[in-house]
């Protein structure tokens, strides 16, 4: 109790500092809902009334929470937002199959299964765990969103063989071993969490007694870590093996030889006992360049589904899905059919771009008076819009040809070498490392020598700040973009 006391009150610390930072109107705007649920396990976990604002709180203002909740607590290690009312419906699913007596937990308040105490878990048939909550003497995996479900994935062409698989392994584990391990490949906003936390909530909704767990590689990497400070990695492991269906998401980022090793040995445990293992990463195993040859062999070993791009009917589907349901809160709401189908025609590059853009239609919609123009609309979407024939643009290439334009080595920008000659570029490539591709501060970081995400935002804060007053600086780094992008 005092230690969620104290979460809590850096929380009001931390809304003070954001309503400072980004002003009453801004604040007002976009937190004044925004409530902490909990901060437990590296993980700080809020709510919202609405997937809206979820959805572009999560967009906009997720490093600045992440950054301000490390100041105040230096063991969260990722913020994520929920919306309460799916947490509601998921809390009354619960009440009705709870024993009587039993009490909800602050993590069962947010869709998490709470610790079971020795005495429940004696008397307890109930064998399911998952990245819901924590056993006594389990692993607590990462949090799930209600709204990740099967129900809620808007299927097409592009990601129609995935969902199938995904259903497969969630309906019906011993016909599905045959997909063991499946593997789901595609760039960021396709939909593969969704697919991995869909046949989590699936699963355990079909057969409670099932042990399953989700869990990012970032956090099983951290877990791990920490197991092996506190001297309880036998423990952790064993309570691994029990696992029956395994989901690993963001497998690009599981780094470490040791970590590797240990993650090796689980896959193949768990799929010799034919246990269940499914893993989603941004590219097919072969091109993992981090991963180990043992791991990525036992991955190939099973099935491997890739999610492409989505086509004009699914991106025309999404919009009209998300109309229907922001009507539901907001029947006022009128956006012509003719201007949503024509967002769904410009924006072709992820389904996270075009929830994105009709986020944008909403945000229009609450705020002008007047009705937007297809003129308007471009201007709008510019930034969700790109050619057909954008290049796909990998760290390492920055990093070579960095290195090439400052007469410097890729290996003096990994090193520790802190000489004004090798600091600058190595800053200005985590620069363009942050800003030409998807990755996250922490994997920049990682493929920068092992750095911490922080000294990756500082360089990045760094050649912002240099770039806007040295105009020189902002010719180099416009002719850096044109060089990687040819």
């Amino acid at each position: 109790m005092a230690q969620t006391e104290k979460s809590f009150e850096k929380w009001e610390r931390i809304l003070k500092q954001v309503q400072t930072k980004l002003g009453q109107e801004v604040f007002n705007s976009w937190f004044g809902r925004l409530k902490l649920e909990t901060a437990t396990g590296g993980i700080a976990l809020h709510s919202v009334p609405t997937a809206f604002l979820k959805t572009w709180i999560n967009s906009h203002y997720r490093e600045t929470l992440l950054e301000l909740w490390q100041k105040e607590d230096s063991t969260i290690l990722r913020v994520d937002i929920a919306v309460r009312s799916a947490v509601r419906q998921h809390i009354v699913e619960r009440q009705k199959t709870r024993s009587p007596g039993e009490k909800d937990s602050p993590a069962t308040k947010i869709g998490i299964q709470a610790p079971q105490s020795k005495k429940a878990g004696a008397n307890s048939k109930q064998r399911f765990t998952s990245g819901f909550g924590e056993r006594s003497n389990g692993f607590a995996g990462s949090p799930l969103d209600p709204c990740h479900t099967f129900a809620s994935f808007i299927e097409g062409p592009s990601n129609r063989m995935a969902f199938a698989a995904a259903k497969s392994v969630a309906e019906d584990e011993k016909s599905a071993v045959r997909f063991n391990p499946l593997f789901i490949h595609a760039t960021v906003g396709l939909g593969k969490t969704h697919l991995l936390q869909a046949i989590a909530w699936d699963a355990r909704r079909r057969n409670p007694r099932l042990k399953v767990l989700y869990l990012t590689a970032e956090y099983f990497m951290w877990r791990f870590a920490t197991a092996i400070r506190d001297q309880t990695a036998l423990s952790l492991k064993e309570s691994l093996r029990d696992i029956d269906l395994l989901l690993i998401d963001d497998m690009q980022f599981l780094q470490g030889k040791a970590i590797q090793q240990e993650f090796c040995h689980l896959l193949n445990e768990l799929i010799d006992s034919a246990r269940q293992v499914v893993v989603a990463a941004d590219r097919p195993p072969t091109e993992l360049e981090s991963l180990d040859d043992r791991v990525k062999s036992r991955l190939k070993g099973g099935v491997t589904l890739d999610v492409d791009l989505p086509d004009y009917e699914l991106r025309k589907a999404i919009m009209n899905t998300r109309y229907q349901e922001a009507k539901c809160e907001q029947p006022e709401l009128d956006i012509p059919e003719d201007i949503r189908h024509y967002v769904a025609r410009q924006v072709t590059t992820s389904c996270r771009d075009v929830e994105g853009a009709f986020n944008q239609l909403l945000v229009q919609h609450k705020f002008s008076e007047n009705p937007m123009g297809f003129d308007e609309l471009d201007k709008m979407l510019g930034h969700l819009v790109r050619s057909q024939d954008t290049k796909r643009v990998r760290i390492e290439d920055i990093q070579k040809i960095v290195a090439r334009q400052f007469n410097v080595s890729r290996n003096d920008l990994l090193s520790n070498r802190r000489t004004r000659v090798i600091v600058r570029p190595r800053q200005v490539a985590m620069y363009l490392a942050k800003v030409m591709t998807p990755r996250s501060l922490p994997e920049i970081g990682r493929r920068f020598g092992g750095r911490d995400h922080t000294t990756v935002l500082h360089a990045v804060r760094k050649i912002e700040d240099m770039s806007s007053k040295d105009q020189k600086l902002a010719r180099e780094i416009e002719l850096l973009k044109r060089l990687i992008l040819e």
